[in-house]
């Protein structure tokens, strides 16, 4: 496998920083660009502000750190760009400025990633575009399982803004011809929170329905990320990023039959196969979870 040079934005987030993590353990050079620097001795990190279009060309130009002055060769390019600064939700910054910090930081690091010739773009999108999370009230999917198909329909900010950015990647795939995929990522769960979480999860599992009951163990995400960059000639995509099982101890069919009663089930769904699937993932990408709730939450 081929070692790269990734520029990397809002790297010190929870799902930030665990992606890191696990791509440089492959080997990878990181460049950490956001607000606040990532806390990681093998990590080298840049203050950007990515509504600000001037500092993201700047950044993506830059050198990553003072050893690459070494060589006398100028400034090395590039290889891949995985976006993942955000506002991470609604309800933190008023949705105006969710909304525009989300759009406008995209569009500038996608336009920037594209005029420098980077032919490899991963931006993160969400979950929360199928419409069911942040929805006022209590809100049925079209049908299930949720696949990278469905016509999203997001009535928040945040949900919208993901929407658009997506647009935004398949604009600038089109006029590029250049490799963008943009993960929809599922509720991100770090090592530490199976056992806070997950048994308060499984007693009182109407808590998980606007997640449609999914997870992303954060580790097992970073492999997403690093499948797709080993993934070339795609052009755009859209891909679910989940984990195989549901986050609930009710087996499927019960779960979707007790808590999104009416809706369609599109096909024969595995015993407890998740409800926000990651067949495209699997199948496209070759992803192999390997970190199921099972291995961490003990006595279920």
């Amino acid at each position: 496998m081929t070692k790269k040079r990734i520029f990397f934005t809002g790297g010190s987030g929870k799902a930030g920083k665990h992606a890191i993590s696990y791509l440089l353990d492959q080997g990878h050079r990181v460049m950490n660009v956001d607000l606040t620097p990532l806390n990681n001795p093998k990590v080298d990190n840049l203050i950007v502000d990515i509504t600000d279009s001037g500092q993201v060309f700047n950044a993506m130009s830059s050198y990553a750190g003072l050893d690459e002055l070494e060589p006398g060769n100028g400034i090395p390019k590039f290889d891949a760009v995985v976006h993942f600064a955000a506002v991470p939700r609604i309800l933190i910054k008023p949705d105006n400025e969710t909304f525009r910090v989300n759009t406008i930081g995209t569009y500038n690091v996608i336009e920037a990633a594209v005029k420098l010739g980077i032919k490899k773009i991963i931006i993160a999108s969400s979950e929360t575009t199928y419409g069911i999370c942040f929805s006022d009230g209590i809100t049925n999917p079209h049908v299930l399982p949720l696949e990278e198909d469905y016509d999203v329909d997001p009535m928040d900010s945040y949900g919208l803004s993901k929407v658009v950015n997506e647009k935004t990647a398949r604009s600038f795939q089109r006029r590029s011809s250049f490799d963008i995929y943009a993960l929809r990522i599922g509720n991100v769960i770090e090592p530490h929170e199976y056992e806070t979480l997950f048994p308060h999860f499984f007693k009182h599992p109407e808590v998980r329905r606007r997640n449609a009951f999914c997870y992303i163990d954060a580790r097992d995400l970073g492999q997403i990320v690093d499948l797709c960059l080993q993934k070339d000639n795609l052009g755009f995509q859209v891909f679910n990023a989940g984990n195989d099982h549901n986050g609930a101890i009710i087996p499927s069919k019960e779960l979707a039959e007790q808590f999104f009663p009416d809706v369609p089930i599109s096909r024969e769904l595995g015993e407890h196969e998740a409800l926000f699937s990651n067949r495209k993932i699997r199948e496209v990408l070759g992803f192999k979870e390997q970190h199921h709730w099972r291995n961490y939450v003990k006595g279920y």
